[in-house]
This record gives structure tokens, sequence and C-alpha cells, in this order.
């Protein structure tokens, strides 16, 4: 039913899994299962490195099964419901309701709402007091997790911190309990004694008249907060897969992610993740080169990007990225990285980078004047980051990407004018190469945890104020303003510092249509303005309001671990204009994360040699190489992916069959690997046609096989010969394609009819304008295979193609969707001379 319903659907491989590396287990087997919910599309949610590492910790116990589920996309959740079939698992296809947990990663406000379409397609009661012992458990984690009050009512429990270890435990309880025949009630207070773990329902809030909390109440005495949990020792209880994930569709973030850290002590005061993730704790750079040669291996990306807060304070950052390079330069991996803080960027490392694909060169200064910058905590000189600049620029980088935040504490015109100016000085620096500078501003969101939690967020009135002068001042060719839309800002502020109070307007914009409100294009305002008025809720109340240091806040209960004294001391601290000392360097800041005997920052900064595998050698071969011609199957679900994903999918099996493939030139080199023809989403074939070329020359039957070890599910070489020619397809050829799924009334209309109608005309819109050609000049012929089934020859060629299913709307009369249940299989090409002798159609062959 799966396949049926993805008809007619954007990008229907969102919902069919089929990746690389994907465990698959048994759901029937498994005495634990859990769903890893993303509340965003396919392409965001799989290029989450955190759900992918709980992923492979799941699917690592005996006796679970990880499953996957994203957001469906506004067309797929309509056919989903006028279907009336349940959201289910990328992988078992089993509905949500019928897993035992259901975990959401909570990364972004603004996708809250998706939250509730998942678990309402799901079949699970949107509230948590409305679930009984047949429904899963709902779980909250991430860094929205440090304030889940705006949600809590939809949430069973949420976890505070790193999972890794509470997911080992959790399935431990939940084994006993469910061998007990407990109730959902003494199963909660079963796991409130696991660290991390946080019960929304044991704490009771009060309200006073003008809406302050008054008091959080815990029902039980021994559980009055929760503090995170905390991973100490990376490499050996946060271990990185050794064969990740790979996805055939193409995503956001493509490439193999290298954890080499976690936690950043920068203290920069606007950025949550800089206090709730201390301390910090790098990966042994060794570790690191060895988890990159096995998972690039077993993954065959063609990008390694190194992941952290801060990359560049890694303290081995230079020869590890050194020794990735050389280590596969000849595979032709490219290494990259996030933005790079401008302290950091050492004469030597910008070398290095240069040698990596230069698209883009990002600097983060977030604020124009130095003076802003000692407010926020961010310790950029103006003359350090126009250095780094102009050093980008004489190393060849023809793009410059800067991050600034405005609406920031105590921002002034002042500072306007100093960002202004900043911009124009980059771009002086650019102009003489040519090169170009987008400058990207969004707008400052209070954070719980965070110095700033107490400060008010500017009105939308004055942000788009701000944003118009910076539209008007940074004008310029070669320079480019992108900016956070106000709206989406001030919502993120609202649900960032909420209480319990605002689940009940979640609730209602969800039920008035709210859906991705992270994605411009879907934002609706007018259905929020209404749900809060309908709620009686004031958006004011918590975005725009400044926080006294007595006020109660929703998340007080819940600790990262720094003290809010700290961040109070931050705060003041701030608005003097004092700067904090990273502790990494310099002396502890005693936020009050580390007691120092157990929990404390982890470096590497011991100059080890680090040793590597013998990386690829590289065959010189010939000029041309050796190539290959190959046909392959593409069946079963593989026919929901296009032409693009088809090619990434062979690429990427080429380098984990460690074939000595031939790339091209130039600063972003590919496998040569070339195909014939691009078959349309949802159609299937036998005899699809691909060239590839190699740096030795081996036995086809070697090719063959190593390819078909390493190609998903539904691609499959059929045959492999050496390659005498360039062209692939004859310019005019006889295809012949299987149609199966009709009814036996609709084979019938088209057998006793199509050859009455060869003068009848056939319509194309393209790009270019209409394509008319007449049925005679198109279908040649039309045979029955069973009642249920055709074979159509068709003629093809370069200045003449229509796709069977056009020409089964001709000749039925029907639209698109009637066809849904249909399959349409291309089972043969030859060679045509002339359209006249179609009588020789039925004996159309593959010519090689």
């Amino acid at each position: 039913m799966l396949e049926r319903s993805l008809y007619g659907i954007e990008k229907p491989g969102r919902y069919i899994g089929g990746e690389i590396n994907a465990y698959r287990k048994s759901f029937d087997e498994a005495r634990v299962r859990f769903a890893l919910a993303f509340p965003d599309v396919y392409e965001v949610g799989l290029s989450h490195l955190g759900l992918r590492l709980l992923y492979h910790v799941l699917n690592g116990m005996e006796h679970v099964m990880a499953d996957r589920v994203y957001a469906p996309w506004q067309d797929f959740e309509s056919r989903l419901r006028e279907l009336a079939e349940p959201l289910g698992g990328v992988e078992s296809e089993h509905p949500l309701d019928e897993f035992d947990f259901v975990g959401f990663s909570l990364q972004y406000e603004l996708s809250y709402s998706n939250i509730l379409t998942i678990l309402d397609l799901g079949g699970i009661p949107l509230e948590a007091r409305d679930r009984n012992l047949e429904h899963p458990w709902v779980i909250g984690g991430g860094p929205c997790a440090f304030n889940p009050e705006p949600i809590a009512e939809f949430f069973d429990f949420f976890v505070l911190g790193e999972a890794e270890e509470v997911l080992v435990e959790l399935v431990d309880a939940f084994e006993k309990w469910k061998a007990s025949k407990g109730t959902r009630q003494e199963f909660l207070e079963n796991i409130r004694r696991i660290e991390g773990i946080y019960v929304p329902s044991f704490f009771d809030i009060s309200y006073r008249s003008d809406g302050v909390i008054a008091a959080v109440e815990p029902r039980f005495s021994d559980y009055t907060s929760v503090r995170k949990r905390l991973i100490l020792d990376l490499d050996d209880d946060a271990p990185i897969p050794e064969r990740p994930l790979v996805p055939m569709l193409d995503i956001v973030h493509n490439r193999l992610g290298l954890e080499i850290a976690r936690g950043c002590t920068r203290g920069c005061r606007f950025c949550q993740a800089s206090f709730i993730y201390r301390p910090v704790r790098e990966r042994s750079p060794q570790v690191l080169l060895d988890c990159a040669e096995k998972a690039l291996a077993n993954s065959g990306f063609e990008e390694l990007s190194l992941l952290s807060l801060s990359t560049g304070d890694y303290c081995r950052i230079q020869p590890l990225l050194a020794a990735l390079m050389e280590r596969f330069a000849n595979e032709k991996v490219a290494v990259s990285f996030p933005s790079m803080r401008v302290g950091t960027l050492t004469p030597e490392l910008m070398e290095l980078i240069r040698k990596v694909r230069k698209t883009g060169f990002t600097l983060a200064p977030e604020a124009g004047s130095d003076r802003l910058r000692r407010v926020i905590n961010k310790g950029i000189l103006e003359e350090d980051l126009l250095a780094a600049a102009e050093s980008a620029f004489g190393l060849g980088w023809r793009l410059i990407k800067l991050y600034f935040m405005t609406g920031l504490p105590t921002e002034t015109e002042a500072d306007l004018d100093a960002l202004v100016e900043l911009c124009m000085k980059v771009w002086s620096l650019a102009k003489p190469s040519k090169s170009s500078v987008n400058v990207s501003v969004s707008t400052f969101v209070p954070k719980p945890q965070t110095p700033f939690q107490w400060a008010p967020q500017i009105p939308k009135e004055a942000v788009e104020s701000r944003l118009g002068e910076l539209k008007v001042r940074l004008k310029k060719p070669g320079l480019r303003l992108k900016w956070h839309h106000p709206d989406h800002s001030i919502l993120e502020g609202v649900f960032a510092r909420g209480d319990r109070r605002l689940g009940k307007t979640l609730k209602r914009a969800w039920e008035l249509g709210v859906r991705f409100d992270g994605w411009t294009e879907l934002f609706r305002r007018d259905l929020w303005d209404r749900a809060f008025e309908e709620t009686g809720m004031d958006p004011a109340f918590y975005s725009q309001r400044e926080r006294s240091r007595e006020e109660i806040l929703p998340w007080d209960h819940l600790s990262s671990g720094v003290e809010k004294g700290f961040l109070w001391k931050e705060y003041e601290k701030a608005l003097a204009e004092e700067a904090t000392p990273d502790c990494r360097w310099d002396r502890c800041s005693l936020c009050g994360v580390c007691d120092h005997k157990t929990v404390q920052p982890r470096l590497h900064r011991d100059e080890i040699p680090l040793t590597a595998g013998p990386g690829k050698s590289q065959s010189p071969g010939t000029d041309e190489g050796f190539p290959y011609r190959f046909r392959y199957s593409k069946l079963g679900k593989a026919r929901f992916f296009g032409q693009l994903e088809v090619a990434q999918a062979f690429s990427r099996a080429v380098r984990r069959a460690g074939l000595p493939a031939a790339y091209s030139k130039g600063f972003h080199p590919h496998v040569k690997l070339s195909f014939a023809d691009a078959l349309p989403l949802g159609m299937e074939s036998t005899v699809a046609e691909a060239r590839l070329t190699l740096t030795e020359r081996l036995d086809p039957l070697v090719v063959k096989s190593g390819l078909n070890q390493h190609l998903p599910e539904g691609l499959a070489i059929e045959d492999v010969r050496r390659s005498t020619t360039r062209t692939m397809q004859p310019d005019k050829r006889r295809a012949t394609y299987r149609v199966s799924g009709l009814n036996p009334f609709e084979v019938r209309s088209i057998l006793d009819g199509w050859s009455d109608r060869l003068e009848e005309q056939l319509v194309k819109k393209t790009k270019k304008g209409e394509k008319r050609a007449t049925l005679r000049e198109v279908l040649l012929d039309v045979r029955e295979l069973d009642a249920t089934t055709l074979e159509m020859d068709l003629l093809e060629g370069t200045q003449m193609f229509f796709r069977p299913m056009a020409i089964l709307q001709h000749l039925l009369g029907e639209p698109l969707e009637h066809f849904a249940g249909c399959r349409i299989c291309k089972t043969a090409i030859s060679r045509l001379a002339g359209v006249e002798e179609r009588e020789d159609v039925g004996r159309a062959h593959h010519q090689w």
C-alpha cells in the first residue's frame, strides 16, 4: 500500500528508506522497538548526526530494533489522510503506534508543530494523559529539552544531555516493567531514578496573577530537579559508527560527519550550545583517523566533514587535518569543516584549508563592533578578522560568508554602523580579486540556560527597521545580503522561553493548519496570531519581557550543570562589557560543571605522531583509461529514486567496492561515470545503461561482482563489457515497455482501438514549448501478455520522446492519478533503421 500512496508525491524517496548500512532488524523478533523521529523532512533529519548516532547505539543492543521516521511533506500528509493510512517507520513500514518508544530529536522550536503531525498520523494520542498501555512512550531529547515546558503535555518524559548511556538503562527498565505487567505510572516512577530523565507530570506549576510562575512543586521529595547526563570518554562510551548510514536521496549534509569533540567553553553569551554541552571532551586524533578510514571504506562518501562546536579549537586540528588529507588524497575525498574562529586560523592551517574544496570561507563575527563583541563575549578583534579575510582571498577563495546578529543586548545605532563598515572593508578586500561576500543577518533569540536568558527580545518592528537599513546600505555588486525572517525569530523566542501554558496555543495552531514553521514559504503568521488570540496568550509576555533575577524561570528545575548564579554574573559582565576567558586555555571560570575529579575537560595536547593505513595507490593508467559499459536493472522501491540519486548510488558503490576508478579533472573530481538516459520517477527498467572508466584493466565479471555486492536494494548489474564506443544508445531506437496493473477492460480497450487512432495528435509540454507528434510516429506495436498486462513498443530518439504513461493517458483518457497502481518496466532496446517493419517489433532485443 505504501508504494501506491507514493505515486505523484514530491520526492517519494523520503519515505522508503533503502539506505546503505541500514540495520533492517526484524520488527517481530525484537523485544524492544524504537522509532527515532525527527520533526522535519528526511533531507534535514538524516543530516542530523545525533539521531544517526542513537540509531546505531540502539540497533547495537541485542533484542532492540530501531527504525526512523521523519515529518511527511504536506503532499504526503494529505495522501496518508486521504487513504486513512498511518505513518510508519521508513525501514519496517510498521505504524508508529506499534512501537514501544517514539523518540523525538528536539533541535528547533519551529519544528514543534510537526511533532503533533507525526503523532497524529502515527495513531498516537497527542497528549500524554490520554495514552494507555497500548500506546508507545513518547520521549524528547536534544537542546530544546533544556526547556521542554511548552510541549510538556505531549511527552511522557524527556532525556537531558547525552543519551547513549541513558538508553541502555531505559531499555533494561522497560523490559523489567513489561515483565512485571505494571501500569504506565509505575514505569514513570521507576525511570525517574535514572539520571537525566525528566518526567514533567511529576512537577506541578502554579502562576501568579501577573502571569509569572509562582512555584514549581515536585511530587516526590527525592525528585526535585533533573541534571543532564554526560558522556565523559567519547572514544569508549560514544564510539563513531564504522558503517554509517548512506542515503539514496540527496540530503542537506550528504557526507561523512566525523565528530571530533563535544562541548565548547568559548562562552559566547548568546549561544546555548556553549553552556549546555560543557565540558569540552576531545576524541583521540588517532581514533578519529582510524574511524575515518573504516567509515569511508564502508560508506563510499566523497567528503569528510570534521564536526564540533568549535572545530578550530581542537588541540590537534592541524596534524589531524594534514593526516586525513594525505591519507585520502588519491581517493579524491575532500575534507571540510564548518565555520572557523578567527583566532584559530594559523597560517599553517589556512595553507591546509586551501587544498580542500574552496566553496566558501565562513567567518562569524556575530556583531559589527569590538564593543558589542565584548558584550557577547565573542573574542574577535576587527583587525584579526580583516587579516583572515585578506589571507583567504590571497589564497584563492572567491567567496567569504559573514554571519551577524541584530537585536543583541545593548545594541546601538553605532553598532549597526560598525557592522556596515566591517562588511564594506571585507568587500573592498574582495574587489581586486573579483571575489564575493555573502552577509547573513539573523535576529537574536534569548535562549534558556544562557546568560541572556533574562534579556528581552526586540520587537518585530525594530528588527524590520534595522534590516531595511542594512538592505539599503549593503547594496553593492558582489555583496549579497541574506536575512532570517523576523516572524520566525519572534516565534522562536516565544517558545524558547515559554511555559506549559503555550501547549494549548501550539495545539490550536496545529489544528488550524500550521506545518513546517521553519520553512519561509509555509510559515503562516495569520494562523499563529489567531491561535494566540483564541487561547488567550500574549507572545510579547514571553519574547519581549526582561526577567528579574528573582523570577522563577520555567526551566529552573532542569540543570545543564552550569549554575544559575554563574549565568547571572555573566549577564552582569555583559552589561559591563567585560570578557570571560576560555577555560580551555585559561583558568577555570567556576561555572559549576566540573568537579575536577571525574568531570573535567578532556583534551589531546600531546604531540604523538599519527599513523594511517596505506592510502590507495594511484595507477597511471592511460589518458583514456579503460571504459566499461554495463546494463543494469532498476526495480522495486528503487524506481522512486531519480537519475541523480541513482548516479550517486553507483559512484559510492564503486568506492565501497574498491574499484580503481578514473576521476574527472578539476577542483571537484568525480568518478568517471555516465548514463544513457534518465528514467522518470516510478518507472522500472531491466535494460538501463551506463559507462564506467577505470584506471586498470579488469575482468568484466570482477567489475560486475564487485558492484553488485555494494549496490542498494533494487539496483543490480545485469551485464558488463569492455566498451569500444562512447555512444551507449542509438539516436533512433525501439524501446519495449511492460505495463502491468491495468484492469482487463482497459487492456481490451487499448488492444481493440490503438491501431485505428494512429493519426491522432500527441502533445507534450516542455520548458522550450510544446512537442507534437502523431501516435503513428511514436507507438509501433501493442501486445497482450495477460489479462492485466500489456507490452508496448515505442519509437525513441533525440528529437522524439514520449513516455509510455503519456500514451496510456491518451488511449484511455484518464488522469495520471488513475494509473497509480500500474507498474511500467522498460524491458528491451533495439536499434531501429525504420518504422515500416512493425511486425518485427515483437523480436526487439537489447544490442551491445
